[in-house]
């Protein structure tokens, strides 16, 4: 394990109009070391061969091309990556960046204080959400303020899949999720109800 790391997920579904976009942005605005796993379902998928020659073109060592041996869907690509993860810290990252990069290494100086699950928020003063139809928005907006209201759990955001986890806590779960992005709401809630050190942000948490 390498304390000083992070291990990127990136499940992905034929992104190769966007891929591109996403790693550079990864690379531009984070500090920290990582190593990414881009994880796919199938060879066909048109996310690889922009991947291979963006390797090629920048001579990379540190992105690694994942096939999702678990079953088809995003739930297993993430099962995937978890697995595969050995470093400190895991983040999981959409292909089409729909997250705010900048924090994630203030994120992980979170984990580095103690912390083992680190959430951002679209819905805490200062985040949004982009995109998507109105009505989504508000069933996600109320099932998370009552499961906060409800269990105490520290999120208001349930359905938000940009959290960084200590791969170490990750790995004495047994994930049980099926479909969809409901994984990232089961680790949340073994960690809350395990005792874990949870910590729900936005990016004016992290101000200086």
């Amino acid at each position: 394990m390498n304390i000083n790391r992070i291990d990127i997920i990136v499940p992905v579904y034929n992104e190769n109009e966007i891929i591109s976009f996403t790693l550079d942005e990864l690379y531009a605005k984070i500090k920290t070391d990582f190593i990414i796993n881009i994880i796919y379902d199938f060879d066909e998928d048109t996310t690889i061969p922009v991947v291979r020659e963006y390797i090629r073109r920048n001579n990379l060592k540190n992105i690694f091309l994942i096939k999702n041996n678990y079953g088809k869907g995003v739930v297993n690509a993430l099962r995937k990556g978890f697995d595969i993860s050995k470093d400190l810290a895991t983040l999981v990252v959409m292909g089409d960046l729909s997250d705010d990069i900048s924090i994630v290494d203030r994120m992980f100086k979170k984990i580095l204080d103690g912390y083992d699950l680190v959430c951002g928020s679209r819905y805490m003063k200062g985040g949004k959400q982009t995109g998507g139809p109105v009505f989504k928005k508000f069933l996600t907006r109320m099932a998370g303020l009552s499961l906060n209201f409800f269990t105490k759990i520290p999120t208001c955001d349930i359905s938000n899949s940009f959290k960084m986890y200590r791969t170490s806590m990750v790995k004495k779960f047994n994930l049980e999720s099926t479909g969809g992005f409901e994984i990232g709401l089961e680790i949340l809630v073994k960690a809350f109800l395990n005792g874990f050190k949870v910590l729900f942000q936005n990016r004016l948490c992290f101000q200086d």
